[in-house]
């Protein structure tokens, strides 16, 4: 996914003040990529080269850590986050068919965000919901007992409420 100037712009600044706060100790790197991601939502490719830079390491070695690590993200989240559970109760429930149907549906894979940056597609451990497996997150609601055509389904309500949201912008020009 390419990055616009402004957002290339954001990564570097962003990493810069925050790395204003840390020495050159390479044990605050992990901490400096952490606070990145809470603030772009992600780690971009920009702000790794600023970390390398203020870390004096290889730009290879802060990717690696970065895609090392589950918690990182390479991409911007979409506005809509799906995050479909593959613990154990969701995941002998049929938890990888409901994520293959998202990926299917949403043309992304796991990890990804959506060309349109409507739609980003996670796994989690475990949302806690066990007695309703298989269970998908989307935005922090849970959907419960979750199957394929149900996928469609939160689909579909998903861009009839946009499409209720683009009339009512237009009404109010």
């Amino acid at each position: 996914m390419k990055l616009t100037n402004e957002e290339k712009t954001a990564a570097i600044e962003t990493s810069q003040r925050i790395l204003s706060n840390y020495n050159q100790e390479k044990g605050s790197l992990i901490p400096t990529l952490q606070q990145i991601q809470n603030e772009l939502g992600y780690v971009p490719s920009p702000a790794m080269e600023v970390v390398a830079d203020h870390f004096n390491v290889m730009k290879v070695d802060v990717y690696s850590i970065v895609t090392f690590y589950n918690q990182f993200r390479l991409t911007p989240p979409g506005k809509n986050q799906v995050k479909v559970c593959m613990g154990t109760a969701c995941h002998m429930r049929g938890g990888n068919i409901i994520m293959d149907s998202w990926k299917r549906r949403l043309e992304i894979d796991c990890g990804e965000t959506s060309e349109d940056r409507e739609f980003s597609l996670d796994r989690v451990a475990c949302v806690g919901c066990c007695t309703q497996a298989p269970v998908t997150v989307i935005n922090e609601e849970i959907h419960a007992k979750v199957t394929p055509t149900r996928v469609e389904g939160l689909l579909y309500a998903y861009q009839l409420d946009k499409d209720k949201e683009n009339k009512k912008a237009g009404e109010d020009n």
